[in-house]
């Protein structure tokens, strides 16, 4: 009785093992490793990117997954979002983030820009529709327009396109952590299984830097 007890026993610790071994995102399988490693921006916390852009329904259902997890993690990384211009039809999406973020008014209309092109269907990569909604949340709709035109926006649209290739981006959204890993939630098998693998990467990047 004691042997059989013993075997059962046994089995079901190697099972638990098993699962545990498989339940720790795998290179090849949940991530990439990027040989040899991009350069990174310096400083001492982890860089990460995320690649994305509004036009993405994926990115959409990310980004709620995304906030939490910033919430928890932010102070330890340097965190920075590109938006794909990436198909053409992602272009005026595009340049709508980043003329956001040259006058200031990104963190406060980012999540309405997802929400109000995919849930309210304002199809916000339309130029005029997009000037209709700045102008309807009281924003200035002129200067707004002047950073869509701007060399500033068109300079920053040529380091996101420059990006896609130096990682070798393939969808959004998809995570490079720093220089040396990228997931994505194809990769990753879904949203929250990516948020999963990012968390992982993270770990693992900043255990790179402490060997150095």
């Amino acid at each position: 009785m004691k042997t059989l007890f013993a075997k059962i026993l046994s089995l079901m610790l190697l099972a638990a093992a098993s699962a545990a071994l498989q339940a720790q995102p795998a290179a090849g399988r949940d991530y990439l490793v990027l040989e040899p490693p991009r350069p990174v921006a310096g400083g001492e916390r982890v860089e990460l990117i995320e690649f994305f852009s509004y036009a993405c329904p994926f990115c959409y259902e990310a980004e709620p997954h995304i906030t939490r997890w910033l919430m928890k993690r932010e102070s330890e990384v340097e965190f920075k979002r590109v938006p794909s211009p990436l198909p053409a039809a992602w272009l005026p999406l595009a340049r709508a983030y980043y003329a956001l973020e040259s006058t200031g008014l990104l963190p406060r209309l980012h999540w309405p820009v997802f929400d109000n092109h995919h849930f309210d269907g304002r199809r916000l990569n339309n130029e005029k529709n997009l000037i209709d909604w700045l102008s309807a949340n009281g924003e200035d709709a002129v200067a707004f327009k002047q950073a869509l035109d701007s060399p500033e926006v068109r300079a920053k649209l040529e380091t996101a396109r420059a990006m896609l290739d130096t990682y070798n981006i393939q969808g959004v959204p998809t995570f490079v952590v720093d220089g040396r890993y990228v997931t994505s939630s194809r990769l990753a098998g879904g949203i929250p299984e990516m948020m999963r693998v990012v968390d992982h990467l993270v770990e693992l990047a900043r255990d790179q830097r402490t060997k150095k």
